[in-house]
């Protein structure tokens, strides 16, 4: 006899079905994949705005006396010394090097931080911690059940939720807030995974439903500013800013150098400040800067219509020298676009390639990372 198991259910599932949205298992969570098109999603995002359910990712909370000093232990990026209200990007590795997830972290106080996490790792990462925590004193949070996490994303968003509060649209990139909404609190920052402008929003998982109807009160209307988008769009929009995704441009067999992640990682970490401390795969990553990477991401532009699709070999001549991690249709450019890695002397813009798409070749150029950036707010 067997046995099926349940999908888990955000917040916000009973807004989506109202909504139409098509939905699909994603990582054992029932999610919206799109509400009629995908590609009117993705312009009505790079275009107005667009709002994300990612109340399936992770959210764990770090507090107590060695809160900090575990973070710094098993994150890439230095914890210590973080302000209050800072939200730093970071990679969760393993000893070689690889990355076990990339990571938002959310930092209240000295002593209690949020780490956001991908829901397809928090089990991993829950199981990671509790092996490594050893007799460091901090509790661990899983707040992802009690709390619903929303994405707001395009060039009118700020002026949209300059309505719930004046202090928002003056937030600075990669910080964060505390409001409260009537009576309800919220945790905004100001981070994006779309190449566009915008917010993400923490709060209650019982008020979550409500709060958000404000938001989006408009939504069924045609010149709605902000309407709901999928998954779908949020994967051809993160695509286009050139952002990883795990199990794709990182993975445990990925190391975030190769990923051109070098901004995230602080390899001389507990030099400068030994209260830092050395990460896991810190060792390892140090190893691989001195020796050199031997495969770098970049960006591919493919001549004619057909996309690129995670694995397909990206050739030079009759040799395979690399493979693709992503690839879409883009609906800005209105071109086929790939992520891939290939060897550092085939890295250069303008270098050409051919991706092995099956039955055919395509030719395909390297370009610069990312393919879109949002145009500055006037």
């Amino acid at each position: 006899m067997t046995t099926t198991t349940e999908l888990l259910k955000t917040p916000l599932h009973k807004l989506h079905i109202d909504a139409g949205a098509t939905m699909v298992d994603f990582v054992g969570w029932e999610m919206p994949l799109h509400y009629g098109s995908i590609i009117e999603e993705h312009r009505q995002t790079r275009s107005s705005g667009g709002f994300f359910d990612v109340s399936h990712m992770g959210r764990l909370r770090f507090t107590g006396r060695h809160a900090r000093r575990f973070l710094d232990r098993v994150c890439t990026r230095q914890i210590l010394g973080m302000e209050k209200g800072a939200v730093r990007y970071s990679l969760v590795c393993n000893e070689q090097g690889g990355c076990r997830d990339d990571v938002l972290v959310y930092c209240f106080d000295e002593d209690d931080y949020l780490m956001v996490c991908n829901a397809s790792n928090r089990t991993k990462l829950l199981e990671h911690f509790a092996r490594e925590r050893g007799e460091m004193v901090f509790k661990l949070d899983d707040q992802t059940r009690s709390t619903a996490m929303v994405a707001v994303q395009g060039p009118k968003v700020m002026d949209a939720v300059s309505a719930l509060s004046r202090e928002i649209p003056s937030l600075k990139r990669y910080r964060f807030v505390e409001k409260s909404l009537m009576v309800v609190k919220l945790i905004v920052s100001r981070t994006g995974y779309t190449g566009e402008d915008g917010v993400e929003v923490i709060l209650g998982a019982t008020m979550a439903p409500l709060a958000l109807k404000m938001l989006l009160k408009d939504k069924g209307d045609a010149s709605a500013v902000i309407k709901p988008c999928g998954l779908g769009a949020r994967d051809t929009l993160r695509t286009e800013a050139g952002m990883p995704l795990y199990g794709h441009e990182i993975s445990e067999d990925l190391d975030p150098l190769s990923a051109g992640l070098d901004f995230a990682v602080k390899l001389d970490k507990g030099t400068d400040d030994e209260r830092a401390g050395r990460f896991i795969g810190q060792d390892a990553l140090i190893a691989i800067k001195a020796k050199g990477v031997t495969r770098k991401l970049v960006g591919v532009v493919l001549e004619g219509r057909r996309c690129a699709r995670q694995g397909m070999a990206v050739m030079h001549g009759d040799s395979a020298i690399g493979s693709v991690t992503s690839g879409c249709m883009s609906p800005t450019l209105e071109k086929p676009i790939a992520m891939a890695f290939v060897p550092p002397e085939s890295a250069a813009p303008g270098t050409q390639l051919l991706i092995d798409l099956g039955r055919e070749k395509a030719a395909a150029q390297v370009v610069p990372l990312p393919f879109y950036k949002a145009p500055p707010r006037s």
